[in-house]
């Protein structure tokens, strides 16, 4: 590999063994890099998450990336381009989860777990399964990890910000 070809602008594939070589757009094409040439899978026994729905709090929190913002949005935020897709966050609500709670796409949701609570615009839509809510973490107008759980994995001692138990309810102004 040299400078002058990684300043190309075409990709190197790696691997590329040699200077000469053209790249390997695509890796184990024919066989995977085992004496026997097969790949290697194993079965991890699956586990729960430390925290799961129950009646008080009946569904399942998970959180993650939208397209525009990258981690706590401190410079994506900053760009004029990526605010205007995503100014702030929300909750996905599958439709029926949202009916059975008399919410409607984008009024205002309070999300609250053991932890904490975060006041959030509902997004109804069926693109998620009923019992479980998404909510990106980028904002901290509606900071998502207020409400996840910071239980460690017993090996590898990551915290499990990917699901905890959440109620949701409609905000509704006092009269």
């Amino acid at each position: 590999m040299s400078y002058a070809r990684l300043n190309k602008p075409e990709a190197a594939h790696w691997p590329c063994p040699t200077p000469e070589h053209p790249g390997t757009p695509i890796l184990h094409r024919e066989k995977f890099a085992h004496p026997d040439g097969l790949g290697q899978f194993f079965a991890v026994p699956y586990k729960p998450p430390a925290e799961v729905p129950d009646a008080e709090y009946p569904f399942v929190l998970t959180t993650g990336r939208c397209l525009w913002h990258w981690h706590t949005g401190t410079m994506t935020r900053r760009s004029a381009s990526l605010e205007s897709e995503e100014s702030t966050g929300w909750i996905e609500i599958n439709p029926e989860d949202a009916k059975a709670l008399g919410i409607k796409d984008k009024e205002m949701v309070k999300a609250t777990t053991r932890r904490g609570t975060v006041n959030v615009p509902a997004r109804v839509t069926p693109d998620i399964m009923k019992g479980v809510m998404f909510m990106p973490f980028h904002f901290k107008e509606c900071a998502a990890n207020v409400l996840t759980n910071n239980a460690l994995d017993p090996i590898a001692k990551i915290p499990e910000f990917k699901a905890c138990a959440v109620k949701v309810e409609k905000i509704t102004e006092a009269k």
